[in-house]
């Protein structure tokens, strides 16, 4: 396991008596917090993971490190706690990546490259099954429609397909296929229940009934569709390899075991909540940010800027966008329905274009001084050209950013990226502008999903950021801007962790629900207003 770790202590005094942990396990670090009531962070803690990409488009992880980070994490925000029953629930979400287990939930190797079992998870941005999903894609069902008309090779039933086609002993062998979320929850309670946010979301489960008269589907599994696609075995043993008993977010699915609590240094017993995958903690801590008295959380667009954005709305009917994954009701909160779009490769892109250049140090992501640099290096081109923003000094080089396929709005994998515009130039001043052109690349992709959105019914009102991207007011910027309308960002960081916590407050039975727990803990925002001097 990676020994690089970091600890904060964000408050000090006089705590809230309830307590709640969150647990988020990105791409490459897991997070805890203890957050108190009012939804205020008072420790975090910090752990990296390991990515292993032994090829492109191919990348897998260890869900036992994956697990001792976690409670490592826990351990360390809880550890000034005296009096462990003030933490009164705790709420796990994490990446949507699939983990392979055996029937006595050892691991199973999805490595084809190495065969080692440690290396037991196909990531979220896996794309091996690239050709699985355009085969799903090519049998037209009802059960596409909730994802926008075609599965994405980031989505669990292409995987499952690719595993039973490219590795039948892993298949054979596989005892459960969880989402990296369910697989927490089932290590610190040991219940194999499933949430419905990941299911219905990333395994074509339909969580409510579609269809009218004879070709109506009820709530679950459909196994014409599995049937269809080649995963006809998952039906024939009654789903038990992908989940038979299904739970809302935030309903308790357990109590802590013996053994998670020892290691997390936690009490026997204390509720742990059914999960969220790690964008959907986002969203919920976003549409519960700077609410006013009687405010709805629907209509409310949810940036969540990572690795990858996700772009999150609720609506209270559902909404079928071509391109936008959804609706999926009660993903997030009951009586709601949600869509889903999103930039595939974000921050990831960011990275990737700072490593790429002679001026990058080759490690854009390890060295957060290298933005603050590229952004003053903006700054004083700006004033060197007498321009009224640093925004303008990209009229001639432009950035298509879709160099991991394009999620959103074209649902296409296979599409490619590039870059307009260049010259000799190998100066940081090149690499400061393709940097700034990249920002302003990804704004127009949140502006075009938008507008698709928009067109299909959705009325959104507001945008609201959160993710380690939003740590650049440049980036957060941008995108008020290219979009025209003022932004908001939560003053209560980070939303994905707190998002996380408040399935942890409404698992605990302090408040009446999820939506509750989220009003009480939501927080204030900061304002970002276009500049009309740069209107896009």
């Amino acid at each position: 396991m990676s020994t690089a770790a970091r600890t904060t202590n964000k408050m000090s005094g006089k705590v809230d008596e309830d307590l709640y942990v969150g647990v988020d396990v990105g791409s490459g670090s897991v997070r805890a917090a203890l957050v108190d009531g009012r939804g205020r962070a008072i420790h975090t803690h910090t752990h990296t993971i390991t990515i292993a990409n032994p090829q492109q488009d191919y990348y897998e992880q260890d869900s036992e490190e994956i697990w001792q980070a976690v409670c490592v994490c826990v351990k360390a925000v809880t550890k000034e706690v005296e009096d462990k029953s003030k933490i009164r629930g705790i709420g796990f979400d994490a990446t949507c990546s699939l983990v392979v287990v055996a029937p006595d939930f050892t691991p199973v190797s999805v490595s084809p490259s190495t065969g080692e079992d440690r290396f037991n998870i196909i990531m979220w941005m896996d794309h091996r099954a690239s050709g699985e999903a355009d085969f799903i894609n090519s049998h037209p069902h009802k059960v596409l429609s909730f994802v926008g008309g075609k599965v994405s090779p980031e989505m669990q039933t292409p995987k499952l397909l690719w595993l039973k086609k490219h590795m039948t002993s892993t298949w054979v062998k596989a005892g459960h296929f969880f989402d990296l979320p369910d697989y927490l929850t089932f290590k610190a309670t040991g219940s194999t229940s499933r949430s419905l946010c990941s299911l219905t979301c990333k395994w074509t489960y339909l969580s409510e009934q579609v269809g009218t008269g004879d070709e109506s589907q009820s709530e679950g599994w459909d196994e014409e569709f599995f049937r269809l696609i080649g995963l006809e075995d998952l039906a024939e043993e009654n789903w038990v390899r992908i989940g038979q008993e299904v739970r809302a977010p935030g309903e308790r699915c357990g109590g802590l075991t013996h053994t998670a609590a020892h290691m997390m240094g936690l009490c026997t017993h204390t509720p742990v909540a059914a999960s969220f995958i790690d964008a959907h903690a986002g969203c919920l801590a976003l549409a519960a940010a700077g609410l006013t008295d009687g405010q709805v959380l629907t209509g409310r667009l949810g940036l969540i800027c990572g690795t990858s954005t996700c772009h999150m709305a609720l609506s209270p009917g559902p909404i079928e966008v071509p391109g936008v994954w959804g609706p999926y009701g009660g993903a997030v909160l009951p009586s709601t329905y949600l869509a889903e779009g999103g930039i595939s490769a974000s921050g990831a892109l960011v990275d990737h274009i700072i490593r790429g250049h002679p001026c990058g140090g080759g490690g854009g992501g390890s060295d957060g001084n290298i933005y603050k640099r590229l952004e003053e290096c903006l700054e004083e081109e700006a004033r060197r050209e007498k321009l009224s923003s640093p925004s303008l000094l990209t009229r001639h080089l432009h950035v298509y950013p879709d160099f991991h396929g394009n999620r959103s709005p074209l649902a296409d994998s296979h599409m490619t990226g590039m870059v307009c515009g260049l010259n000799l130039d190998l100066s940081e001043r090149s690499l400061a502008l393709t940097y700034l052109a990249t920002l302003q690349a990804l704004a127009y992709g949140t502006r075009q999903i938008m507008a698709h959105m928009t067109r299909a019914g959705h009325a959104l009102t507001s945008v609201l950021m959160c993710g380690g991207l939003c740590a650049s007011d440049l980036y957060v910027q941008t995108h008020a801007d290219a979009l025209g309308m003022e932004v908001l960002t939560p003053q209560q960081q980070p939303s994905v962790l707190l998002g996380a916590a408040m399935l942890g407050a409404a698992a605990s039975g302090r408040h009446a629900s999820l939506e509750a727990a989220a009003r009480a803990m939501g927080g204030p925002v900061r304002r970002w207003p276009p500049r009309p001097e740069v209107k896009a």
